[in-house]
């Protein structure tokens, strides 16, 4: 019987063998998705959090009944996620180097595909410097250490496009392949926009590629196919779409910003200073005017022709331009993060600027010189104050905790926007502020509908100091001095004085004593 089924194992074990072996390039995607991810958990855990990841993580940490209630009012648009990094922060805690850990290995896929779509229209080499490219551009490192939905967008956006290349390959495929693969890109489409609603911005970059990548025989039917699969993942995602429209006022703040500026734009939107700019646009015209000019060659340099790098232009652009434009016409709705998604194309267009040099030593130079740019601004966003322009409320959170006793009282600023409010420092630094009474709290933010406390001020619960010897002030350092001075003045006419002050990198502690 042994000499019967020996042969039969064995050829099964290389079956298993054969099918499981990676090919050379799914080896070269999944070694730059592993770099990517590398590079962005790297001292992720450094910077202190700030105002949306406080939002994330208060939400994320409430009840379901009391989330859906949330939701039902405001941010429904982030649900899916607040609801996956509600059983991830069970499983995992609520630091930061567990919060922030989903979106550099969102980051990692993103990368991995990146080179897996690139590779469909241009060599591996230039494929693989795209996913590299896009995986150290200051826009990509940030989102990719941030607790929040952007990266795992930006995620979903490089696998639904590379899923509707290879449906538009597929044409000599059976039907029943045809459709499982349209019906792929429907169900992805809609989990996109149920992660982040404006991943429907992708949907006229994916027109030109239908247009582009489409086997010309083929065209009108693969329109038409993928005008269905669109229309069935839109009407998958038709209740995100309205509860969004319905909570638009959510982004009114986006109108109390002053207006964005193109330049501001060509800068701030993927690369975040100024050198890093100049380096990777000087790139993209090049591989512009390479690609665009040049007659003859680009195969054999492994670049792009025409028609593919207008895919990755377009992808570049044409989201932006929506939001502009929509701002100017329609309502404000630019925002900078908005646009991460279309990071994965810059540094495809990037890496064929590269390409596209003469030289082996220009090509060299070029890299080393990318890297000397970028390296600042990536030492800047793993830095304490990394976040939100120098967020401060871990360091806050120890002082307090060597500082302050039980018993205590304190009082938090409330004069600034609600993501710069000290009070979140206690929210998602608790251990440091337990047995402090929150004097001026009404009511917590679990208890209501909103993402925010319910406080009252100070001058209307002055009962609540009378048998305190010691109360904190968190002020943030930004607000004007006659706001900053209204709790002081306040707390004096009560007995106490200031004993201490205390001033971070943004935010001022002042100890006041009887």
């Amino acid at each position: 019987m042994t000499t019967v089924l020996a042969p039969r194992v064995v050829a099964r074990s290389g079956i298993s063998r054969r099918h499981f072996t990676l090919t050379p390039p799914a080896r070269s995607a999944l070694l730059v998705g592993l770099v990517a991810f590398f590079v962005s958990f790297a001292w992720s855990w450094q910077p202190s959090y700030w105002g949306d990841e406080a939002a994330s993580i208060m939400s994320a940490e409430r009840s379901f009944s009391s989330l859906f209630g949330l939701l039902d009012n405001i941010d429904a648009v982030h649900g899916l996620y607040y609801l996956f990094l509600h059983g991830w922060i069970d499983l995992f805690g609520g630091s930061e180097i567990s919060t922030r850990l989903p979106s550099a290995i969102a980051i990692g896929v993103a990368a991995a595909g990146t080179v897996v779509l690139a590779r469909f229209f241009m060599g591996s080499r230039v494929a693989i410097s795209g996913g590299l490219i896009f995986a150290v551009l200051p826009r990509v490192t940030y989102m990719g250490a941030e607790a929040r939905s952007t990266a795992i967008a930006t995620a979903i956006a490089v696998w639904l496009t590379v899923l509707l290349v290879h449906a538009l390959r597929s044409g000599t495929a059976s039907r029943r392949r045809q459709v499982t693969l349209w019906l792929g890109y429907s169900l992805l489409l809609a989990l996109g926009m149920y992660v982040f609603l404006f991943l429907a911005l992708l949907l006229p970059v994916h027109a030109v590629v239908v247009v582009v990548a489409a086997r010309r025989h083929l065209l009108g039917r693969n329109v038409v196919a993928w005008l269905g699969a669109s229309a069935f993942g839109l009407l998958l995602a038709a209740p995100i779409i309205l509860i969004g429209t319905s909570q638009r006022e959510q982004i009114a703040f986006i109108g109390r910003r002053p207006t964005v500026t193109v330049t501001e734009a060509a800068v701030m939107q993927w690369f975040d200073t100024i050198p890093v700019a100049i380096m990777a646009w000087s790139l993209i015209v090049v591989a512009v005017l390479v690609v665009f000019l040049r007659r003859s060659g680009l195969h054999r340099a492994g670049l792009p022709d025409r028609a593919a790098l207008s895919i990755f232009l377009a992808w570049m652009v044409l989201p932006s331009a929506i939001l502009l434009i929509g701002t100017q016409v329609v309502t404000p709705m630019y925002s900078l993060r908005y646009l991460s998604l279309c990071a994965p194309a810059v540094g495809v267009v990037i890496a064929v600027g590269v390409a596209a040099l003469t030289t082996k030593w220009l090509r060299a130079l070029a890299v080393a010189a990318l890297v000397v740019v970028i390296v600042p601004a990536y030492v800047v966003q793993r830095g304490d104050f990394g976040k939100n322009e120098g967020s401060d409320w871990r360091q806050v959170a120890e002082v307090m905790a060597a500082r302050a006793a039980p018993g205590d009282g304190v009082v938090f600023d409330q004069s600034v926007r609600p993501s710069r409010v000290p009070r979140l420092a206690m929210h998602v630094y608790p251990d440091a502020f337990v047995g402090l009474k929150d004097l001026t709290l009404t009511r917590s933010y679990a208890e209501t509908g909103w993402l925010w406390d319910d406080v009252a001020p100070l001058s209307n619960v002055l009962p609540t100091v009378a048998d305190l010897d010691r109360i904190w002030l968190l002020q943030y350092s930004g607000s004007g001095e006659s706001r900053r001075g209204t709790d002081v003045r306040t707390l004096t006419l009560q007995g106490f004085h200031v004993a201490d002050t205390t001033l971070l990198n943004r935010t001022r502690i002042i100890e006041m004593t009887r």
